[in-house]
């Protein structure tokens, strides 16, 4: 796991297009201190997974900021935040980044 992550909560979101992800993800980080873990296309389809890190209270704000925009440009697939991942989901997470 990246130190630069060590504690931090997770917020992760998937739309079924890249515009919604993106438009999502832009307002995400204008909403609160969260940062960019990573962003996964999807195999199949035209969409995108997100991951956003951060204290709690900053990712569930961004998280309700980015589903409210994305939503306005497509489908929200699934969302979630995890407040205290533990190590081994953290392992899982950082496998997917870049893939």
């Amino acid at each position: 796991m990246s130190q630069q992550f060590e504690g931090k909560a997770i917020g992760v979101f998937e739309f079924d297009n890249l515009v919604a992800c993106i438009t999502a993800l832009d307002q995400a980080t204008k909403t609160s201190d969260v940062v960019v873990q990573g962003v996964e296309r999807n195999r199949l389809k035209s969409g995108a997974c997100v991951k956003i890190r951060g204290s709690v209270s900053d990712v569930r704000a961004a998280m309700d900021a980015a589903i409210m925009e994305g939503s306005r440009y497509g489908k929200l697939y699934a969302s979630t935040v995890i407040a205290s991942p533990d190590a081994s989901t953290e392992t899982a997470i950082s496998m997917t980044i870049n893939k």
